[in-house]
């Protein structure tokens, strides 16, 4: 047990000094198998049940379902009504929120997150997660909870990342199961690519908001 507390440490650690210094880190198998197929059996179960929506673009009465800019599906968690492996996983985002205060001074102050299903051929086009209508959206959080992927089922995410010389370079970055995704959500433009297999993620933001 205390093996595993001190290299969840030095995982919190590296997440903190790679957002400081670069504004975005990728960590693989920042959950282990056994909770993630527990996660994506709850999401298939979850969705089995039809729970999941359309997802939208946009924000409160503006809110529309736009399929030429994404087609995923998603089913928000409730804070109040989670269940226990969704209460796991929001402790874990709470490690990483104290540790970016502690380290980064964001001020965060909640979470909010959701299921997220990409069926086969559905995308995101690019955008910034923050932006005028929430602009308490500060960090992202995404753990893939979906099974064994390769390059061959597409699906990356596609990071826009600046260079010194104010261009940009690409990141691509593919769902692999367990593997979580944290980026500063109003500095680095992304998108989801078309996907050739079912991907699944829970997908969330560390908000400057209660």
């Amino acid at each position: 047990m205390q093996a595993n507390s001190r290299l969840m440490e030095d995982v919190l650690e590296m997440i903190a000094d790679e957002i400081y210094t670069k504004s975005y880190v990728v960590i693989d198998n920042f959950v282990d198998e056994i909770f993630r197929k527990a996660l994506f059996d709850e999401q298939t179960d979850l969705l089995e049940k039809g729970k999941f929506r359309k997802a939208a673009v946009g924000s409160g009465d503006k809110k529309q379902v736009i399929p030429e800019i994404r087609s995923d599906e998603v089913l928000w968690m409730d804070e109040e009504n989670l269940s226990l492996l969704q209460r796991e996983y929001w402790n874990r985002v709470e490690e990483i929120k104290t540790i970016l205060n502690r380290r980064c001074f964001l001020g965060l102050k909640s979470f909010e997150g959701h299921f997220a299903r990409y069926p086969i051929g559905s995308f995101y086009k690019r955008h910034l997660d923050q932006f005028h209508q929430v602009p308490y959206r500060e960090v992202t959080v995404i753990l893939y909870v979906n099974d064994r992927w390769t390059e061959a089922d597409e699906g990356a995410l596609r990071m826009y990342l600046p260079n010194p010389d104010g261009t940009e370079r690409i990141e691509d970055y593919l769902p692999m199961p367990g593997r979580l995704v944290v980026f500063l959500s109003a500095e680095i433009p992304h998108e989801v690519l078309p996907t050739k297999k079912e991907r699944n993620s829970i997908t969330g933001w560390l908000k400057t908001i209660a």
